[in-house]
């Protein structure tokens, strides 16, 4: 009988070992008029805790469905400002992305976009993927979706 009771608090010890009083995460959904215009089918951000995920961003005049004109420099430094602005509306900045994906329409235009992307960072630079692509929304050139970790108004 002792073996037994034994045996039954191990196992509830081991099975139950894996159960935590965490509070889930807190998850929130956010648009704006800010950059996209109402109502696109997806949020331009979700908050995790602190973690920030934006979604995929082209170069939009803000507030418009029409892409900036002046080709792929023109485009990127659209992008990184639509960036800019989704993170501050959200209490974020440049620094705070840890993760960047760059969606590229002509892989060739990767030297480009980089010289471009540099120059809204001090060295200290996000993990990063690019990638080319056979096409993107509008016709655009470049798409960049980012995560930023920091603390964000709550």
């Amino acid at each position: 009988m002792k073996i037994a009771s034994l045996m039954l608090a191990s196992l509830a010890c081991f099975f139950g070992a894996g159960i935590t009083s965490a509070a889930p995460p807190k998850v929130e959904f956010f648009k704006s008029d800010m950059v996209l215009p109402s109502p696109p089918p997806f949020s331009e951000a979700v908050r995790v805790d602190n973690m920030l995920y934006l979604s995929g961003t082209i170069g939009l005049e803000p507030g418009t469905r029409k892409l900036v004109s002046g080709g792929m420099p023109e485009e990127a430094k659209q992008v990184m400002a639509n960036i800019k602005t989704t993170l501050e509306k959200h209490g974020y900045t440049l620094h705070d992305l840890v993760k960047c994906t760059v969606l590229l329409a002509d892989m060739s235009k990767w030297g480009e976009f980089n010289e471009i992307y540099k120059t809204y960072f001090d060295g200290r630079y996000p993990a990063r993927s690019a990638m080319g692509v056979n096409g993107l929304a509008l016709g655009a050139q470049v798409e960049v979706e980012c995560i930023a970790a920091g603390s964000g108004k709550k």
